[in-house]
């Protein structure tokens, strides 16, 4: 017994300083982070000050701030695909927002409705599948010649054949239809979960005490439930700013620009053109526009849990 025990205590004296275990847990993600994420990202700052294009063979060339004040000043560019990217992110995370909502509500009230985890599985298959698979099989859906929908409307109102993603006044709706259907059992799983926190001891008090149910959802159900809530909007929202593998087997950007986005603009100029320096400037800015964006959300989350508390 004796020999046992010295041979595990120089083992033990290592991890005697707390730090010392704390350091050693967080290597290998501090590893991973710099590795994948630290270089990357100040690789990628460095090569925006140069002019680098991969088929010219010609070495980078230092030009500063040009790639940046280019695409600043360009009329129908990064304006043009910001505009159609916001409008993108405000719909879709709205209307994922209230359904998913609204069906979270549904089945936390409904939790002896027979059949409620099968509907629950169906419910959450569409967040299963790959984005590129369901643009895939959304483009057969939407062909005008054999889709489904076109078929459906032949059948049943006897009208004419429409071309959803060859309208440029149908494909970016069409487009956003589909990121709705993915993504609202995402909100539902986050309503759920808001509703989850809720105790159960103020909601059988305020039945009991027969406050009606908007005061029930506002002093009750939101006062405990809006943090997670908020979360699921934010990561939505950055989810849906880097829209890009559903757009590409729908429409690629078209019909003509309707339903370009930044991302997939992004991907054009870094894998299609290989102009490297142009689209690394381009990042940086989306990039610092991500960050602008989050770091707004969580000021004002905040400062609404730091009145909270002064109340």
């Amino acid at each position: 017994m004796p020999p046992v025990q010295q041979r595990r205590r120089p083992f033990a004296r290592l991890f005697d300083n707390r730090a010392t275990l704390i350091l050693t847990l967080l290597a290998p993600v501090m590893i991973f982070f710099i590795v994948f994420n630290t270089i990357p990202t100040l690789w990628l700052l460095g090569l925006s000050f140069y002019n680098f294009s991969l088929t010219s063979g010609m070495p980078p060339d230092f030009v500063g701030f040009r790639n940046f004040f280019a695409i600043l000043a360009s009329k129908n560019g990064i304006w043009f695909d910001l505009s159609r990217t916001f409008t993108f992110v405000l719909c879709g995370v709205t209307i994922q927002t209230l359904l998913g909502a609204m069906l979270g509500f549904l089945f936390w009230g409904s939790k002896d409705m027979p059949g409620r985890r099968i509907a629950l599985t169906l419910l959450f298959a569409p967040m299963v599948l790959t984005p590129v698979a369901s643009g895939t099989f959304f483009r057969f859906i939407y062909d005008p010649t054999f889709g489904v929908l076109n078929y459906l409307g032949r059948a049943l109102f006897d009208s004419g054949p429409i071309d959803f993603l060859g309208n440029p006044e149908l494909a970016f709706w069409a487009v956003l239809a589909v990121d709705c259907w993915m993504w609202t059992p995402f909100m539902t799983l986050m309503t759920l979960a808001a509703l989850g926190s809720v105790p159960k001891a103020e909601l059988e008090a305020a039945e009991i005490d027969r406050v009606p149910f908007l005061r029930r959802l506002t002093l009750v159900i939101w006062h405990h439930g809006k943090f997670i809530m908020m979360l699921g909007i934010l990561l939505r929202t950055i989810d849906s700013f880097k829209t890009l593998d559903l757009i590409i087997p729908m429409t690629k950007g078209g019909p003509g620009q309707t339903t370009r986005l930044v991302a997939l603009e992004l991907n054009k100029q870094a894998f299609e053109s290989f102009n490297m320096g142009w689209s690394s400037a381009y990042a940086v800015l989306l990039l610092l526009i991500s960050i602008a964006m989050t770091s707004a959300f969580i000021f004002v989350l905040s400062l609404r849990r730091r009145r909270e508390n002064g109340a």
